[in-house]
């Protein structure tokens, strides 16, 4: 049986497995959801050429393997040097990602040239399936017919496409459509964010708890057929292990875990779209990674975070070593210990691989160590627990 998680292969307080960097805050967009707050103009205390340049030698420094490396913003396009940073990260031997906006920049030639330059994917948002609620969840009409157009060139470059999708409950209802589009026009990933209420998305509905549950479900189900990921819905782990011990005896789990009508109405909608019927792929397994635990963000003035939905500070670049900050910051090392956790996330049997997004329970709490607000989990109630510890080892 394969294994329903992928556990890091290195110490992930020595190493992290991706590091982000928001290149520049500014961006021709309005999205209503928008972590940074972007803004039009570019800040003049961005991290200039040769900054940035020092930051990707001390991600380089981690040693092998090297971390992932996303530029992202704002959008990276707004600074004239991206295509000299791609290739001064590849030089170094990082594998360097891009993750635009969807606006005119994006043209075939701009993506030739990042892929010229060493680029080996871009990340694309597609919110909605339709041009009018896709536009007007960016703020500027004309996005989506831009991402479609790079979507395609960047394939036809030899570009890898990963998608991601920001899930509320006026967007939730796309996901079906989202899904067949992933299939359809091929994509590397998708991967799907529950929203985080910080910056812009503040203003946002996210989803419940019960929700969430019912769509970390359905994403279960169409795992088999299309790549799957989730961003700050960490207890999508907890979903495959359980998911994993309940096809081995023969359970249903719509029946087990009395699933709502929202995991039903979005399985029948993928049914019908033939999204759901069999096995077509192997399943992805979801990697063992969260805020401060493999996985790091630095801001467009060096400041460095957990994760870009978390505005808890542990220094910044210009005056501190990132290896130092993420392996002995007392924020990183404190996230990195499950014992701190409290609450349900406190008790939970599944707490060393999952963790709740701590970006969340910050945003609703206050407490960067309370627990989930997304996750309905009562501890101790799955049934198998035998099946379940078997599995973790």
């Amino acid at each position: 049986m394969k294994p329903a998680l992928r556990p890091l292969h290195y110490d992930d307080g020595q190493r992290p497995f991706l590091v982000i960097w928001e290149a520049t805050q500014a961006c021709p967009l309005a999205c209503r959801h928008c972590r940074a707050e972007a803004r039009p103009d570019r800040d003049p205390r961005e991290l200039d050429t040769d900054e940035a340049t020092e930051l990707m030698r001390q991600i380089a420094a981690f040693g092998r393997p090297a971390p992932l490396f996303v530029i992202t913003g704002g959008d990276p396009f707004q600074r004239p040097d991206l295509y000299t940073l791609v290739r001064r990260g590849t030089e170094l031997g990082l594998p360097v990602s891009v993750s635009p906006s969807g606006t005119p920049t994006l043209t075939r030639e701009a993506l030739a040239r990042l892929h010229e330059a060493g680029c080996r994917a871009i990340s694309l948002s597609v919110d909605a399936a339709t041009e009018a609620a896709h536009d007007g969840f960016r703020g500027v009409a004309g996005v989506f017919g831009w991402t479609a157009r790079a979507w395609r060139d960047a394939r036809e470059l030899g570009l890898k496409v990963q998608v991601n999708t920001t899930v509320t409950r006026h967007t939730v209802e796309h996901l079906p459509a989202i899904a067949a589009m992933v299939r359809d026009q091929g994509a590397l990933l998708w991967s799907v964010f529950l929203l985080v209420p910080t910056g812009r998305g503040r203003d946002l509905e996210a989803l419940d708890a019960a929700q969430a549950e019912d769509v970390l479900h359905v994403l279960y189900d169409l795992g088999e057929t299309i790549a799957v990921k989730t961003t700050e819905a960490h207890h999508f782990k907890r979903v495959c292990l359980q998911r994993q011990v309940l096809e081995a005896r023969g359970v249903d789990p719509a029946e087990a875990f009395g699933l709502g009508p929202l995991y039903h109405e979005l399985r029948e909608k993928m049914m019908r779209l033939g999204l759901i019927q069999g096995r077509e792929r192997p399943r992805r397994p979801p990697l063992t990674v969260s805020a401060g635990r493999g996985f790091v963000f630095i801001s467009h003035v060096g400041d460095v975070y957990p994760t870009g939905f978390l505005p808890m500070t542990a220094g910044n670049v210009r005056e501190r070593s990132l290896v130092d900050i993420y392996r002995g910051d007392p924020l990183f090392v404190g996230l990195r210990d499950v014992d701190r956790l409290v609450g349900r996330c406190g008790r939970c049997e599944f707490r060393s691989v999952c963790g709740g997004s701590r970006a969340r329970a910050y945003a609703v709490t206050g407490d960067v160590y309370a627990e989930e607000p997304a996750c309905a989990y009562q501890p101790g109630s799955f049934p198998y627990q035998d099946d379940l510890r078997a599995l973790l080892g």
